[in-house]
């Protein structure tokens, strides 16, 4: 398994994400670990509201029948989305430890390796979050932090009353999903697509050592769909099975490679909980695409470069 530094650490490139493992029974459950653990992949990413709390609470179960398993992965969940009648996000000092507090219950461990601010809270107070942050750390029941879908502003503000590092930020990428790239791609011209939406986000991870996971990597929009596959996306799909001949892959393992071929130190979140894709997807992360088969990809995507 390709490894990645985050701060100080080496992990791998590839996290299981856990949106979906909610309707995994434990035996299930228990066997995608292991079918990952024994891949190279032992970082599992949660959040507070996937499944309502259900996918915590069965991870949780799941780990509580393997003993000496929780201390072979990492764990990382995400805090700040408040769902119910209307969308309410809250970085407030009582809400980040009631999530905390209530995550760790759930996953059955003392301690989470990573935290995430899952999205912007537009009345963020900077101070009640280094107050959390701090609380947390000094208990051991936080190692590290990070944010995910925020803007280098946004972090800066963070940064302001935050001591701790803020080591990665999670942001939507994929083949048809690459709003991190086009904006920097198209300076100078008049098209849609140089519009920065992001604030060039990525570079600015790269110039301060945080750490991108790419989620979404095998989807279009939002939660439209996958593009692996969709007719819509034909010539990409043409594309991505001539390389996954070439290297004896599969597609998703191309779709990952693609990923992991920017210098950027990425991770990327895979969200299958079926084991037979695992495979081709690990692979992925040990091909290094050549240049030119990059840019193929990119632009049998849509994308046209100036």
């Amino acid at each position: 398994m390709k490894l990645v530094t985050i701060g100080n650490r080496n992990v791998p490139a590839i996290i299981q994400g856990c949106m979906r493992i909610g309707n995994l029974d434990t035996k299930s459950l228990q066997n995608l670990i292991e079918k990952q653990l024994e891949s190279g992949v032992n970082f599992w990413d949660h959040a507070d509201i996937y499944g309502g709390g259900t996918c915590e609470t069965i991870f949780g179960e799941a780990l509580h029948q393997m003993p000496g398993m929780r201390d072979k992965l990492i764990l990382q969940s995400k805090c700040g989305i408040r769902p119910g009648a209307f969308t309410c996000y809250d970085f407030s000092k009582a809400h980040i430890i009631r999530s905390v507090e209530t995550s760790l219950r759930r996953l059955q461990t003392d301690r989470l390796d990573y935290l995430l601010l899952h999205r912007p809270d537009l009345l963020m107070e900077p101070e009640e979050v280094a107050e959390a942050f701090d609380q947390l750390e000094s208990q051991g029941k936080v190692l590290h932090f990070g944010v995910s879908n925020h803007t280098p502003s946004q972090i800066e503000l963070l940064k302001t009353c935050v001591k701790q590092p803020l080591e990665i930020n999670q942001l939507q990428f994929s083949l048809a999903h690459t709003l991190l790239l086009d904006a920097p791609a198209y300076l100078n011209t008049t098209d849609s697509h140089g519009i920065s939406r992001d604030a060039n986000v990525l570079d600015y991870c790269r110039q301060n050592h945080i750490t991108i996971q790419c989620y979404s990597p095998f989807q279009y929009g939002v939660f439209e769909g996958t593009f692996i596959g969709n007719p819509d996306y034909a010539q990409l799909n043409a594309v991505l099975t001539r390389l996954a001949k070439k290297y004896d892959t599969t597609e998703n393992g191309i779709a990952v490679a693609w990923l992991l071929r920017h210098p950027a130190n990425m991770q990327v979140v895979v969200g299958t909980t079926n084991a037979a894709r695992i495979p081709g997807i690990v692979k992925g992360a040990e091909i290094t695409l050549t240049r030119e088969e990059w840019y193929e990809l990119y632009a049998a995507a849509g994308n046209k470069l100036p």
